[in-house]
């Protein structure tokens, strides 16, 4: 067995470089930037008013002035400025050279033409031109793209960009036990809920998801489903990859010419854990157990289809505090279904006391995957731990 962190090179081994495709902006939140964005705009293109007041000279603060014109966003003055004049201004309006301050309308007071400033601001209440960006400045790749970084593009007057194309995974569960939701399960049988849950933890890491029909437990059932997923660059298979008579995932995989990266990690749960290459494509084996196949997911291939979009390998560790004691850690690193809740400094965390890899009603309440090292000392309570979140 090889450790997690170890396995998770392996696999993060197994992202091609990013496809790119280009996109308008408004299908553009979401995807991973591919290719720098550089603006076409300086922003703001002019001197603006940061409020609604009336522009003038500093130089003519105390002075009775008089109102020469008015500046509207879309709507400029294109006057002169001169000595002891003011501008009715709007904000977003562009401040006309020569006025070097903008005195907010609740410090003035008005007769016709002529305006008093009863009050002088601290702030000058312009906002530069280019105090924002310029043009020419860069947005990097490798950024995930969100509403506030689609809102900069197009200020930066970018309609379209180039992105990663969502990598497409096809999932795959196999078994003759297995029938899908909604259908009656004969005795022996029950319903298959893994793929389910693999794709959506693929769609949330960007992916374009397929759930492929259940396999038997046949070689020849298997090689079709493999024959179906050949347009994916990831093919999940979950169930079949341990060693018993009808675990036949690893057996028609490496007929199939697979580059088996590793099998096994010192994890619980998720022993069972295969990953390689067929062809050009990824591959990874999942345990067949519900909460296995889940945590496995979460663990590895999250990441990698996060590395196939180009981005950099960030998996998000928090910390939390122990809210109960725990006894001694085995030798394999150990996730741990757990709750979290609001304490002062950190948030308390307590794990479940059932970790039974099979109990999807323990993962549903969980919010957080306590991660305990192989061979971690009993720990008390209060102590600070790292976690993974959940479903987040």
């Amino acid at each position: 067995m090889i450790s997690v962190e170890e396995a998770l090179t392996k696999v993060l081994s197994l992202a091609g470089a990013a496809s790119p495709e280009t996109l308008s902006l408004d299908q553009a939140a979401g995807r991973v930037l591919l290719e720098p964005a550089i603006s076409r705009m300086t922003q703001p293109p002019f001197d603006s008013a940061a409020m609604d007041g009336y522009a003038l000279r500093h130089a003519d603060l105390g002075q009775r002035l008089r109102v020469i014109g008015e500046s509207a966003a879309g709507h400029p003055w294109t006057g002169t400025a001169e000595p002891g004049t003011a501008i009715r201004i709007f904000t977003g309006g562009a401040v006309p050279s020569g006025y070097d301050r903008v005195e907010m309308q609740e410090n003035t007071q008005r007769d016709g033409d002529w305006l008093t400033i009863t009050a002088s601001s601290r702030d000058t209440y312009i906002r530069g031109r280019g105090c924002d960006f310029s043009e020419g400045d860069r947005i990097e790749p490798g950024r995930l793209l969100s509403a506030a970084d689609i809102a900069l593009l197009a200020a930066m007057n970018l309609p379209r960009v180039t992105v990663a194309k969502r990598p497409k995974v096809a999932v795959l569960a196999g078994g003759d036990e297995l029938v899908r939701p909604g259908e009656t399960p004969s005795e022996g049988q029950i319903i298959s809920s893994n793929d389910l849950a693999v794709a959506a933890i693929a769609r949330a890491a960007g992916a374009e998801s397929e759930i492929l029909p259940i396999a038997r437990d046949s070689e020849d059932s298997l090689r079709d489903s493999f024959a179906r997923a050949q347009d994916s660059e990831l093919l999940v298979t979950i169930g079949g990859a341990s060693v018993g008579d009808h675990d036949l995932v690893g057996k028609v995989a490496e007929s199939l010419g697979m580059e088996r990266a590793f099998y096994k990690i010192a994890m619980r749960p998720g022993k069972p854990l295969m990953a390689g290459r067929i062809g050009q494509n990824a591959m990874l084996g999942l345990p067949g157990n519900p909460v296995s196949a889940i945590v496995c997911a979460t663990v590895f291939m999250q990441p990698l289809i996060r590395a196939m979009q180009g981005l950099p390998d960030e998996t998000r560790r928090f910390r939390a505090r122990l809210s109960a004691a725990l006894p001694p850690e085995g030798g394999r690193q150990h996730y741990m279904r757990a709750k979290l809740k609001d304490g002062e400094e950190l948030p308390l965390i307590a794990p479940f006391d059932n970790q039974d890899s099979s109990l999807l009603s323990v993962l549903s309440q969980a919010d957080a995957l306590l991660i305990r090292p192989p061979h971690d000392p009993a720990r008390q309570e209060g102590e600070i731990m790292d976690y993974l979140p959940l479903f987040h």
